[in-house]
């Protein structure tokens, strides 16, 4: 396999190497990483046979039991967890997306990184915006804390970026078709991001021919047939044809362009050589992308994790001839469910495809009809949050609500229904996250403005897609393949240990806040005992 990360670095040729730079004292330069759906499952699976950067990371603090320890397992929701050190329920980030009846405007579907309030957007067509976060970041109070600190956030996707980053941030980059762009208005652009979308234009115009499997991966390689219109998938080798943006995003030439992007910027920002520690995000969208499009027990996957390895251990060792203090901070925003077929292959009996009857499209009218009311009945949602039709009145919308938790309850792939008073009801959890019952979860999720009026959780191994032909796998459920992240603070030269000790993504924030020695404020996370964070003193 090419080594992708070095290919896209050849755009940062223009930029000077910084001066070396003693590791004493905190960090001069913080990196989080968050890698998109990398379970804590495949961490176990992969950690063992990693050679480069992810091998590198696992010699320190690692946490193999972290959690999103909510029920709503999406990007928006887990990114927001990473820095605030707040749960989903106090960020307000409840979803990817949300219903707002009273939203001004037509679409009334709400993305998480957006501001609705822009005239002429919608919730596919928006004006990227950290309006909806309703908690501070760290680089929000190391700015504050620091004004001489910069704030800086990459990734692979808008969201991402915005969740990490926060409000006040001194660069922010995420693709938009083929270009990197800025929800910034009026900022210069960075020469590395120039020689960033021209590396991109030029990568996604040429074909790419199907990469050289090690016999590790080409052990996972057996292809298995999808039901509900989708394509073979387990053997695949990421070949792409020009101009496939779409397969360019779900390979490994994804997050290598993100992490030569950010070397890029932390070289020509001189990040890490000011008098105040810095602070750069990189969100790695790829392998969230490839588990999508292929699921994450294949040959696809293995190629794309063991080519970040690489890519990732290339980055680092670039920061390493720059002389450059750091450590990092690694985690994800979810986990992930595998394909039915292998599963079932694997002995997961119960692994299924949804039920197309429990779709919205389908389950609105049958409910229409069974009670007599006229409207769709529901607005938005078919598992996790539900949205009935804002339209429904008192005693109207009374037995809508009946009827589809009496339809949910005696639904066999159903595991649990709870009402909004349900969830509103419950205290907000506390203790170990791998003993919290469902309700805890959904209710670290829960927000009263912006949650549905049901949440419906899936028994466990239920694949909630029903048109297999564009994603076979996906995520969102309150189970621990969805929960289960790895948590892992390292810093060269620095010994570590690994845990199974329960943690939560949410402990992150608070435990580098103390690692810079700055206060983390009102955060729902802990400061864990990790090599360089003072827990005590604040």
């Amino acid at each position: 396999m090419p080594k992708l990360f070095l290919a896209a670095a050849a755009l940062l040729a223009a930029c000077a190497p910084p001066a070396a730079q003693a590791q004493g004292g905190p960090p001069k330069l913080l990196i989080v990483i968050s890698v998109d759906q990398l379970s804590a499952d495949l961490w176990d699976e992969y950690q063992p046979v990693f050679t480069g950067g992810f091998a590198r990371i696992a010699s320190g603090a690692v946490f193999r039991n972290g959690y999103q320890s909510h029920a709503a397992t999406e990007t928006c929701p887990g990114h927001s967890t990473i820095l605030t050190g707040r749960r989903p329920a106090t960020t307000g980030v409840v979803a990817n997306i949300w219903f707002d009846g009273n939203a001004p405007r037509r679409d009334k579907k709400i993305y998480c990184a957006e501001d609705e309030r822009a005239p002429g957007s919608t919730s596919t067509k928006y004006v990227v915006s950290p309006e909806h976060l309703r908690a501070p970041t760290l680089g929000d109070l190391l700015k504050q804390q620091t004004p001489a600190s910069r704030n800086v956030a990459v990734a692979g996707k808008d969201r991402s970026a915005v969740m990490m980053g926060g409000r006040n941030v001194d660069q922010r980059w995420y693709p938009s078709g083929t270009r990197f762009v800025t929800d910034r208005t009026g900022a210069a652009v960075p020469a590395s991001v120039t020689r960033a979308n021209a590396f991109l234009a030029r990568t996604i115009a040429a074909a790419r021919p199907p990469l050289t499997p090690s016999p590790f991966c080409a052990g996972k390689a057996r292809s298995f047939a999808i039901a509900g219109g989708g394509k073979p998938t387990g053997s695949g080798r990421l070949a792409r044809a020009a101009g496939d943006a779409s397969a360019f995003r779900a390979s490994p030439e994804y997050d290598a362009t993100v992490l030569a992007l950010a070397a890029g910027l932390i070289q020509e920002l001189r990040l890490g050589q000011g008098s105040a520690t810095d602070l750069i995000s990189i969100g790695l969208a790829g392998t969230d992308y490839v588990g999508h499009t292929y699921g994450s027990g294949g040959q696809e996957m293995c190629l794309q994790l063991t080519s970040l390895d690489r890519d990732l251990g290339d980055f680092l060792a670039a920061l390493d001839r720059w002389g450059i203090s750091y450590a990092v901070a690694m985690t994800a925003d979810h986990g992930s469910l595998d394909i039915p077929e292998r599963l079932r292959a694997k002995g997961v009996t119960d692994a299924a495809w949804i039920d197309p009857d429990l779709d919205s499209e389908a389950l609105g009218p049958r409910i229409a009809r069974e009670t007599g009311l006229g409207g769709p009945i529901i607005a938005f949602g078919s598992t996790g949050d539900v949205f009935l039709d804002p339209a429904l009145k008192g005693a109207a919308r009374s037995k809508a609500s009946n009827a589809l938790l009496a339809f949910y309850r005696r639904h066999p792939q159903v595991h649990t229904v709870l009402t909004r008073d349900d969830i509103a009801k419950a205290p907000m959890p506390d203790g170990p996250p791998d003993r919290w019952s469902v309700t805890d979860r959904v209710r670290a999720s829960f927000d009263p403005q912006r949650s549905g009026d049901l949440y419906v959780v899936l028994k466990p191994h239920i694949q909630p897609i029903a048109d297999t032909r564009s994603d076979v796998s996906t995520h969102g459920s309150p189970w621990d393949y969805d929960r289960r992240v790895p948590v892992i603070f390292w810093r060269p030269g620095t010994p570590g240990a690994a845990s199974d000790q329960p943690v939560e993504t949410i402990d992150i924030m608070p435990t580098l806040a103390a690692m810079l020695g700055i206060a983390a404020g009102q955060v729902d996370g802990r400061c864990l005992a990790v090599p360089g964070a003072s827990c005590g003193s604040r």
